[in-house]
């Protein structure tokens, strides 16, 4: 079983729209940052860095950088290890950011619990006998139809392969 990854970190921008920031994280989520949202919540005013984030053009210069979000056209001084003064961009921890996140549930069609699902019924098997035939658990079978749990691929061929007697076919687009 893999392990649960612990920090989070931001592995794609998937989609800008106004001042939300769609974001894939390194644990397969998607998430969704409201910035209107979230400047609201931190009383941001002309004197913050995030008050130049208010206006859409400068808001949208966002990058990745070092797994977080980061805005180069905003600048901030801070004074390194050894005293010296840094010029660095502004970035928000991407800790700080999946927890003003909210998860984006994905469309069903990347759900692979429901197509185990469908293809079981259609088969005219019990989770038990799935289980059964790829080498499992009613549980684990379950946690999978109801998308509670990640699957390997290995699994999931397993499941199709052996449990279901079907082949896996994986497109990539």
């Amino acid at each position: 079983m893999r392990q649960k990854i612990k920090i989070p970190r931001i592995v794609k921008i998937e989609k800008i729209t106004g001042h939300k920031i769609q974001c894939m994280f390194n644990n397969g989520e998607n998430r969704l940052l409201d910035f209107e949202k979230i400047f609201k919540q931190w009383n941001v005013t002309k004197n913050d860095f995030e008050y130049t984030l208010l206006d859409g053009k400068e808001f949208k210069k966002v990058k990745l950088r070092n797994y977080t979000l980061s805005w180069p056209n905003i600048e901030i001084q801070v004074k390194g290890e050894n005293g010296e003064s840094l010029t660095l961009p502004y970035e928000i921890g991407a800790d700080v950011l999946f927890e003003l996140s909210e998860d984006i549930q994905e469309p069903s069609k990347y759900r692979y619990g429901r197509l185990i699902k469908s293809a079981r019924l259609k088969a005219g098997l019990t989770q038990e006998q799935l289980a059964m035939k790829s080498g499992t658990t009613r549980f684990y079978i379950s946690r999978i139809e109801n998308d509670k749990t990640d699957l390997e691929l290995s699994t999931f061929r397993k499941i199709v392969e052996a449990g279901l007697g079907k082949k896996l076919k994986l497109t990539i687009e």
